[in-house]
């Protein structure tokens, strides 16, 4: 059974505005409660998913409508979100006769948080503009628990009216909303949230390895340093339980491995060198190996014990 959000702080502070009528298309372990907090904030939402039953489901869940393509989805909308797998699923909801961008009236926002590349977010950028639409690259960090607590980190790409138009809707699902940048901008910033996570959860797997052998009691050692400049989100989430051996906490080593692709096809465009992130890339190569397929990012220590 799905897991409903929680009341978020920005659906309270946003309790006030006028409902708006949107669209949600994707309704994975992180589109289904994100759509879910734009119904519990009062908007009128229609859902598309892939999978009908899935988009029944989510309606039974939350009372709002479901339709059979993205276009009938996006029908009248003020503004569509989408949060689906990659690239290419991507433009399989916008473009062709049943996509977003069919259905989408004048002025009508799309916004993406899908982690895809910054050129699928130009290209879909350029053809919103010439049909008369907005679009807004939007990537989140947070992984599902951050969906489920209305508490995601959205990190935007575009122009400032269209931003400016989605940013209090996309608060229901949010803790911020900040526009980085132009078109692509959005998607290059989770690139770098995905080049900083890599090597904080390699560092983090070495120190608890290197712990144990040494015979250390690691979650009194992980008490101590955690208070001092160790100190990291990953190492407050993550770190007991890496202890433990448990790697079910949602954000899975093939999701990370799609999108180091991603970071590693861009560096290799813009000339950057990572080579820390090439090497993390790898480990999880060897994860999957192992069988982790769908363990969590800080299954990394298993290749280290």
């Amino acid at each position: 059974m799905s897991q409903a959000p929680n009341s978020s702080v920005a659906e309270r502070m946003y309790d006030s505005l006028p409902a708006r009528k949107v669209a949600f298309l994707g309704l994975g372990v992180m589109g289904f409660p994100m759509a879910g907090h734009l119904a519990r904030a009062g908007h009128a939402v229609t859902v598309y998913n892939r999978t009908a039953a899935k988009a029944q489901a989510w309606a039974q869940e939350f009372g709002g409508q479901t339709a059979i393509t993205p276009a009938a989805a996006a029908a009248g909308a003020d503004i569509v979100f989408a949060c689906v797998g990659n690239d290419d699923d991507l433009r399989s909801v916008v473009l062709g006769e049943q996509g977003a961008f069919a259905g989408m009236k004048s002025g009508a926002v799309f916004v993406d948080h899908t982690t895809a590349s910054a050129e699928v977010a130009r290209e879909l950028f350029a053809q919103a503009k010439a049909l008369g639409l907005h679009f807004v690259d939007a990537p989140v960090s947070g992984g599902q628990a951050g969906a489920v607590n209305g508490a995601l980190t959205v990190m935007c790409g575009g122009e400032a009216a269209a931003f400016e138009s989605i940013r209090p809707v996309a608060l229901a699902f949010s803790k911020a909303v900040t526009l980085v940048g132009e078109s692509g901008a959005g998607q290059l910033a989770k690139m770098v949230n995905q080049i900083c996570i890599a090597g904080l959860v390699q560092g983090l797997a070495e120190a608890i390895a290197f712990g144990d052998k040494a015979g250390l009691d690691m979650k009194q050692v992980l008490d101590v340093i955690g208070k001092g400049a160790a100190q990291s989100w990953q190492m407050d989430n993550r770190g007991k339980t890496m202890v433990d051996g448990k790697f079910d906490f949602g954000f899975a080593v093939d999701w990370m491995r799609k999108d180091l692709g991603l970071v590693l096809d861009e560096a290799r465009r813009n000339g950057a060198r990572l080579p820390v992130t090439a090497v993390v890339d790898q480990f999880y190569a060897d994860v999957q190996a192992m069988g982790g397929r769908r363990w969590d990012t800080s299954s990394l220590i298993k290749r280290l014990k």
